[in-house]
């Protein structure tokens, strides 16, 4: 595959057009630098450039690593960064095994291609906290095989033995005679030596590493601090126009008469009118001359059909009727997980517990508004520059809109404004297929940037579930069985339109799974198709899913006259690296302490505890609430985590206060809430996200248990409203068993 690749990532200019054979030979011959593409076919660097092409899928890695003349470290990262610190932590874990200083690295996004998938799973995407933990053991060996490979030239340069070197950042250094090379100097002359086979290379002790495990600097912090980072909404090509779009106000409504058409034509700076699947868009000099004259335009929509995924929006749609629709959807559900006799052992129990949960669907609501540029070139190319979690998956279906053959794209992913799920293939939720046709339809340049408003309307939800729970306690007062039955979509159901053989997996993590040693157990799905088009969203099903469970557990606990946290501990009594999360949390709060309790400042407080153990990694969060004016104030939240082992302590801290941010903000204030087949909010006026006062101090533990690597971006989030929802029960007497918080009233404890 051929992929255009911009050297200096200047969006103003005209790229250069290089296939990966000439930038590879460029990059190597040209420039003197070492470039390299881990398990290639054997033979130099110089003939691995040459053969990368022909290799067959699946054979190739993902990371090409550039060596310049000035011993800078040029990186193509698998992986798109959005904020979460993946640039960063490539480097140092490259550079760890290069002997290179993650400061000296220059990080850029890879262009798709099967020669970048570097993940265990075999897979391609940035997202479910798997870039770092999946790539880990190859993206070391090929820091080590570069350095190999220096150690190499440098071998043959000083006329010495490789057993008689070493290096330190940026330098192979001969102790005996003290002599040293930088890389740079080595760069052009270890570009013709074989390469080494790549079981050969030993990796280093993690009692040697300089840079992992270490707070070191984000890479990213200067640029975005100053200005100069670049997202898609920055980006400009020479002869470029603007464009915006108004949606149908239903998904799956038509463009009628446009009755206006011709005064809107005659505004200023307007190019064009045209008429888009469910939208009108109009091309303009400038954005806002566009989007000024877009919403202008008076359109006869016509009546909704379904989509193609047989989705249809009714005028009369509501989320409060559609949660009523879910609490009676009736049957047991599709089951996930079977353990022991539940059915059985409930009928015997003296002692049983019932209760019914949900959840709000949710935007993603992200400050980067959605955009993408699209330019279709003499020679029959297509360059289209688009925020994405997934480049090869876009591709794809970038090469079906545009009809073109995927060798003819040239798929740019510049930096992300956040992730939260956003960026993946929903249908009709992206602004690139509009932005291709509009370019077609004019033939030059369109950038297309999707208003606030748009994107409320058009976004892909988090979904909404109905969860009703059964248990029973013994004559202790212990659960010894649990039904979860959770009646919704799932984001995978919804993305595939049916639902598969099996429950959705993303629809019950968070029920499914858990380490609580119940020993009677039944999880089970009841899918209800919806007319909301389904995404993901940070964590997924934990996200709501742990809230349920952990709140009524909380529950149990209550009616079996346990304290909440004892009764953790009880049931992960022969899991010791739980049990220990579960102390260290408490630890560092200070003590368990469930209260009512007042505080220093006369206020009444309580406290909850919660766990969670989504994408590998397992967290365990303690929260210090109040009630201030009817609402929940959170003053306190402890988070340990424990992803096994980690790369930088400093990201994971603010990847954890970043999700408990999101986390408080879908506990206590966000809901997207539908009205007449319309969401009510079409920007943050009427979507309220967590504002700063609301902001809880939080509080970081990190354990490295040594176990198998998990994620770091999404596991910090679902244990926040659990425990949020159990101290305010306590605070209160009021059970929580829904979200957000601010649909009840809470009354001033006694």
């Amino acid at each position: 595959m051929s992929a255009r690749i911009d050297r200096e990532a200047s969006p103003l200019g005209e790229p250069i057009n290089l296939s990966r054979r000439r930038f590879l030979l460029a990059s190597g011959t040209v420039t003197g630098a070492l470039v390299l593409g881990f398990a290639l076919p054997s033979g130099s660097a110089r003939m691995q450039a040459m053969a990368a092409e022909s290799k067959a899928a699946g054979t190739q890695v993902g990371a090409f690593l550039e060596i310049r003349p000035d011993s800078t470290v040029r990186l193509l990262c698998p992986f798109i960064e959005g904020g979460q610190g993946t640039y960063t932590a490539m480097a140092q874990i490259v550079g760890e095994e290069l002997d290179a200083d993650p400061s000296t690295f220059l990080v850029e996004s890879a262009p798709p291609g099967e020669a970048y998938v570097v993940m265990e799973n075999g897979m391609r995407i940035t997202g479910g906290s798997m870039s770092v933990r999946m790539s880990y053991p190859t993206m070391r060996r090929l820091g080590a095989l570069a350095r190999a490979m220096l150690l190499q030239a440098a071998s043959a340069r000083l006329n010495v033995p490789v057993a008689a070197l070493t290096t330190e950042p940026g330098r192979v250094l001969h102790p005996v005679s003290g002599r040293s090379l930088t890389y740079g100097e080595m760069a052009a002359d270890a570009l013709d030596l074989p390469v080494p086979d790549v079981d050969s290379v030993t990796l280093r002790d993690p009692s040697q590493f300089r840079w992992i495990g270490k707070p070191v600097r984000r890479l990213d912090a200067y640029d975005k601090s100053t200005g100069k980072a670049l997202y898609s909404i920055d980006m400009q090509v020479d002869g470029m126009l603007h464009a915006a779009v108004q949606h149908a106000p239903r998904l799956g409504m038509t463009v009628g008469e446009l009755r206006n058409e011709a005064q809107v034509k005659a505004m200023e700076g307007v190019h064009s009118v045209h008429r888009l699947p469910g939208a009108v868009a109009v091309v303009a000099e400038r954005w806002w001359h566009a989007k000024r004259a877009v919403e202008a335009i008076q359109v006869d929509w016509q009546e909704a059909a379904a989509d193609a995924t047989g989705r249809v929006m009714p005028a009369d749609f509501s989320t409060v009727a559609y949660r009523e629709r879910l609490a009676n959807e009736p049957g047991p559900g599709r089951e996930a997980e079977k353990e022991g006799d539940f059915a059985g052992t409930l009928a015997k129990a003296t002692t049983r517990v019932e209760a019914t949960y949900h959840n709000q669907y949710l935007n993603h609501a992200q400050l980067e508004p959605p955009s993408a540029l699209a330019r279709f070139n003499p020679d029959g190319t297509l360059d289209i520059w688009l925020p994405n979690q997934a480049q090869d998956m876009f591709l794809a279906d970038i090469a079906k809109c545009a009809a073109i053959d995927p060798s003819r794209i040239n798929l740019h992913s510049p930096l992300l404004g956040g992730f939260f799920g956003r960026h993946f293939l929903y249908e009709t939720a992206n602004p690139y297929p509009q932005a291709i046709e509009l370019a077609k339809a004019v033939g030059r340049p369109i950038k297309l940037i999707w208003s606030r408003e748009e994107e409320f309307l058009r976004d892909a939800l988090r979904p909404m579930a109905v969860v009703k729970f059964r248990a029973a306690l013994d004559d202790k007062g212990l659960p010894v069985a649990l039904e979860a039955v959770s009646a919704t979509e799932g984001p995978t159901e919804s993305l595939a339109g049916k639902p598969g053989d099996q429950p959705d997996p993303t629809a019950l993590e968070g029920l499914a799974g858990k380490s609580y040693a119940i020993p009677h157990r039944r999880i089970a799905q009841n899918y209800v198709k919806g007319p909301v088009v389904l995404g993901y969203w940070r964590s997924v099903g934990n996200s709501l899913n742990d809230f349920f469970y952990e709140a009524f557990l909380d529950e149990l606990a209550d009616k079996g006259g346990q304290d909440p946290f004892e009764l953790r501990l009880h049931l992960l009594r022969d899991n010791p690296r739980l049990t220990h999360l579960l102390q260290s949390v408490v630890e560092l709060s200070g003590g368990w302490k469930r209260g009512p309790f007042t505080a220093e400042d006369g206020s009444r407080r309580a406290r909850g505890v919660a766990m969670a153990s989504p994408f590998g990694t397992e967290t365990a969060v303690v929260a210090e609430v109040s009630i201030e004016n009817g609402q929940v104030k959170v003053h306190d939240i402890w988070q340990a985590i424990d992803p096994g082992s980690i790369v930088n302590p400093a990201i994971v801290e603010a990847q954890v206060n970043g999700a408990v941010s999101l986390g408080l903000s879908q506990a206590l204030v966000e809901e997207a809430v539908y009205v007449d087949g319309k969401p009510r909010g079409r920007n943050f006026d009427l979507y309220p996200i967590l504002p700063p006062a609301r902001m809880a101090r939080v509080h970081v533990k990190v354990i490295e248990s040594g176990a198998k690597m998990g994620g770091i971006g999404e596991p910090p989030l679902p244990a926040v409203a659990p425990a949020v929802a159990n101290a305010v029960a306590r605070l209160t007497g009021q059970r929580i068993r829904s979200m957000p918080f601010s649909s009840y009233t809470f009354s001033q404890p006694a």
